[in-house]
C-alpha cells in the first residue's frame, strides 16, 4: 500500500529553549528565516506525503496560524507590489493539507502517535519529529517509504553515534545474518532499548526522528505500559513489533542514514544548524562566510560571557 500520510508530534513544551519558548512554540523557532516546523512539512511533501497531521497541545496556536491564510498581510504585500514576500507568505499555506489534533494529556511519543489513529486509519504512515531536520538533498524519507512498501512492517532511521552518546537515544539490536542479505545501509532489527547505559547498549546505531510505521502499531501502543520516565515509549512498541510475524504487521527494518542532519532540539546544535544553512544560501552565504573568516580569531579568543 502506498504511503501518503505523515504525523508530526508537536505537543512538547520546549523547556530547553526557555525563555524563548515561554509564549512561542519551539517548532516556530526560525532556522534562518523559516520556522523549523516548515522544514519538516516540506520534507514530508517532498516524499509524496501531502496529508499531514500535527499532534499539538496547549499554546500551539501559532502552528495553525503559520499554515493558514493571513489575508491582511497578503493584501498589504499585494498592494505594495512586493511579490517576493507575498510568495513566501503563501508558500506555507499551499504546501500541504495540514490537519491538527490535540494530544491533551502529554504521555510520551508513543501516546502522541496513538492520538493519530483516527486520522491515519488502517494504512502505513510516516512519523517525523520536529527536532531533526534532514537536508532535502538527502531523501531519507523517500528511501524509508520505498523500503516499507517492499518489505512491509515498520522502518526506522538509524544514525551511527559515538559510543559514549548512546544513552541519549534509543538504540537498535540487529540480526546480523539477516542484515548481511539486505541492500547496503539496510538492517534487520530484532530489538530496541530506550536510552541505555553505555555499557548496556546493544550497538551504536541510534534511532533518530524518522519512522514509517505499519498501522499494527496502534493496537500495540494500546497494550504498551508506561516505560522510562513514566511515558508510553514508541521504542517499546517497536520492540514488540520487531518480534511479531510479518503477516500481522510485524517486523522492523532500519535505514542507516549517512547524510546531512541538523539537530534543532539542542541549543548549540540549533545555532550550528542556523549558521550552516545560512552559509549555503545564495543571498546570505557569501557575506556570512566572509564575516566568519574575518571574525574567527576574534571570536575564538573572546572570553565567555560572565567570565
Amino acid at each position: 500500500m502506498s504511503i501518503h500520510k505523515a504525523v508530526i508530534p508537536a505537543a512538547g513544551q520546549g523547556t530547553r529553549f526557555l525563555p524563548a519558548t515561554k509564549a512561542s512554540p519551539k517548532e516556530m523557532l526560525p532556522v534562518v528565516d523559516v520556522p523549523a516546523i516548515e522544514y519538516v512539512v516540506r520534507e514530508a511533501v517532498a516524499a509524496g506525503l501531502e496529508d499531514v497531521l500535527m499532534v499539538t497541545g496547549r499554546g500551539k496556536r501559532a502552528l495553525e496560524d503559520h499554515f493558514d491564510r493571513n489575508v491582511e498581510l497578503e493584501a498589504g504585500l499585494e498592494a505594495k507590489g512586493d511579490d517576493s514576500k507575498l510568495d513566501k507568505v503563501r508558500s506555507s499555506t499551499d504546501l500541504a493539507q495540514v490537519h491538527y489534533v490535540r494530544q491533551g494529556d502529554p504521555r510520551g511519543l508513543g501516546h502522541a502517535v496513538h492520538v493519530a489513529k483516527a486520522h491515519v486509519g488502517d494504512e502505513p504512515f510516516a512519523v517525523l519529529l520536529g527536532d531533526d531536520l534532514i537536508d532535502p538533498r538527502d531523501p531519507l524519507l523517500t528511501t524509508m517509504t520505498a523500503l516499507q512498501e517492499r518489505v512491509g512492517g515498520s522502518v526506522v532511521a538509524l544514525l551511527e553515534v559515538p559510543r559514549d552518546q548512546v544513552n541519549l537515544y534509543g538504540c537498535a539490536t540487529l540480526d546480523d545474518a539477516a542484515s548481511d542479505a539486505l541492500e547496503e545501509d539496510v538492517v534487520k532489527i530484532t530489538g530496541m532499548v530506550e536510552k541505555p547505559a553505555v555499557e548496556d547498549a546493544p550497538s551504536n546505531l541510534a534511532i533518530i526522528g524518522r519512522y514509517v510505521l505499519h498501522p499494527a502499531v496502534f493496537d500495540v501502543l494500546e497494550r504498551t505500559p508506561p516505560g522510562k520516565g513514566g511515558e508510553i515509549q514508541l521504542t517499546d512498541a517497536l520492540q514488540t513489533l520487531a518480534g511479531m510475524p510479518v503477516e500481522e504487521g510485524g517486523g522492523v527494518h532500519g535505514v542507516v542514514f549517512r547524510g546531512r542532519r541538523y539537530d534543532t532540539g539542542d541549543k548549540l546544535d540549533y545555532i550550528k544548524a542556523v549558521v550552516r544553512l545560512a552559509c549555503e544560501r545564495e543571498d546570505l552565504g557569501p557575506e556570512l562566510r566572509e564575516w566568519l573568516r574575518d571574525s574567527v580569531d576574534e571570536l575564538t579568543a573572546a572570553p565567555a560571557q560572565g567570565s
